[in-house]
């Protein structure tokens, strides 16, 4: 087989929060952006780089999602503890110093892990968790 990945998919409760975050502080490239209103399907990704996407979508769109389970989602969202995503960078301090300034919620600082690599992590604003990782 000759898979690759496509596009991964992050909720998000604001899309234009969400789009200032993806486009304006990590500096992707918006690929499509459809819908209206809070039901906007917007797909970035590293600016200048095709392949790999990043869909953010509202998180219980699909119709077949009970009033429960979109309940739940909007409380897992609020606490975190919905979605992530782990990108990579060679300039982790850098990387970091520029997503800070532009406000993003820290959730860690740049270290070193027992398992091998030095990260970050930030909270976008739907809440998904950010991590960074720093290339060697």
């Amino acid at each position: 087989m000759d898979l690759t990945v496509h596009t991964t998919v992050l909720p998000h409760d604001d899309p234009d929060a969400s789009l200032a975050f993806y486009r304006d502080i990590l500096g992707f490239e918006v690929r499509s952006d459809v819908g209206k209103g809070s039901m906007r399907w917007i797909t970035v990704g590293p600016a200048g780089r095709g392949g790999t996407s990043i869909l953010l979508a509202p998180p219980a769109a699909d119709p077949g999602i009970t009033d429960d389970e979109r309940r739940t989602i909007a409380e897992m969202m609020a606490k975190g503890t919905y979605g992530w995503i782990l990108l990579a960078t060679r300039d982790l301090a850098g990387t970091f110093e520029k997503v800070q300034a532009g406000g993003a919620e820290v959730v860690q600082e740049p270290m070193e892990q027992p398992y091998g690599v030095r990260d970050c992590a930030f909270r976008d604003p739907a809440g998904n968790l950010i991590r960074i990782q720093e290339t060697r």
